[in-house]
């Protein structure tokens, strides 16, 4: 037996990335069967994955007081790379050359200013709060700014503007917190706020933004919405990518110097 874990660790270890994918996939396989037998569909299965994910990441950080969550452990070190940059703005990428801009024009008027109103209030309620909490520079008030739009765009202007890592945390965290809000709001509100027609879920995503939270609530709402509030969802990712660390930026920096 012993003899067998010795060989099944050497593999792992030797093949990180590989181990990486097993294990992401098994987190994911056991959260969409708890999403379904233990909470009968009502907690979408990517909602209890992050969760999972940040429970990971704490044991991580705990036993081995490192910065990289379960990463720092030899054995999850796969996981580093999985989540790392390149394969994030690979996903990016990929999904921005995914869609057609044809499809936008589908959104009408009213996805496109959801997309627009939506955006700038993220920026400037996450710029307040971190200048309220002492990150007075354009910078960090930018960059957390981002976070509270998507987990995504935090990290890809923070990237961009040369931000400290504590401040692209706090920004990847503000995203995560919001996409996992959205995941467990969804569902409870979507009747009573009329979130029940695709035209409907086309604002509802160029409102909130976070592809994985908008499309998770919406699946565990009516999974034929899914598609529409991905769509404008989507575009928000990249939109906010692209005015983050330009528009977004130099009318904070113009603010507070």
């Amino acid at each position: 037996m012993d003899f067998l874990s010795d060989i099944i660790l050497k593999v792992v270890k030797s093949n990180g990335l590989i181990a990486a994918f097993v294990i992401v996939g098994a987190i994911t396989w056991f959260s969409y069967w708890a999403s379904k037998n233990l909470t009968k569909g009502r907690v979408h299965g990517s909602a209890i994955a992050i969760v999972i994910g940040l429970i990971l990441a704490y044991v991580g950080g705990e036993l081995t007081h490192g910065k990289k969550g379960i990463a720092d452990v030899t054995l999850f070190s796969g996981i580093g790379l999985m989540g790392g940059a390149m394969l994030r703005d690979f996903c990016i990428i990929a999904t921005a050359f995914g869609i057609d801009l044809r499809e936008l024009k589908k959104a009408g008027l009213a996805g496109v200013l959801a997309l627009v109103i939506s955006m700038a209030l993220n920026f400037a309620i996450g710029a307040v709060v971190a200048y309220a909490f002492g990150y007075t520079d354009a910078v960090s008030m930018t960059t957390i700014g981002a976070g509270v739009a998507t987990f995504i765009v935090g990290p890809v202007t923070g990237a961009a503007l040369g931000a400290s890592s504590d401040v692209i945390a706090l920004s990847i965290a503000a995203g995560v917190v919001k996409s996992i809000a959205v995941m467990l709001v969804t569902p409870l509100l979507a009747k009573p706020f009329g979130l029940t027609t695709p035209a409907a879920a086309t604002v509802y995503g160029g409102l909130m933004g976070t592809t994985s939270g908008t499309a998770a609530g919406l699946a565990a709402t009516d999974p034929k919405l899914v598609p529409y509030g991905a769509l404008t969802s989507t575009f928000y990712t990249g939109f906010g990518c692209l005015v983050g660390p330009s528009i977004c930026y130099f009318v904070i920096k113009a603010i507070v110097g």
